[in-house]
């Protein structure tokens, strides 16, 4: 279900996508909800990273131990 939403960008954005869009033959559409999707994907990440650095509970190892436990 597609839901019409009205924002207020900065006009070097609008000019960027607008290019982009141009150049790819791709909606502008398109690359406003790919950039949201990501960023959404992006800020869950780091938020849950966040948590658990916050998180007393929440148990820390070095980054020798992380490679070991990975292998690497």
């Amino acid at each position: 279900m597609n839901i019409l939403k009205a924002f207020r960008i900065e006009e070097s954005l609008v000019g960027k996508l607008n290019v982009l869009a141009k150049k790819t033959n791709r909606t502008e559409k398109f690359y406003v909800e790919e950039a949201l999707k990501h960023y959404f994907a992006e800020y869950e990440d780091g938020q849950i990273a966040k948590d658990r650095f916050n998180d007393p509970k929440s148990k820390v190892i070095s980054s020798s131990e992380m490679r070991k436990r990975l292998g690497v």
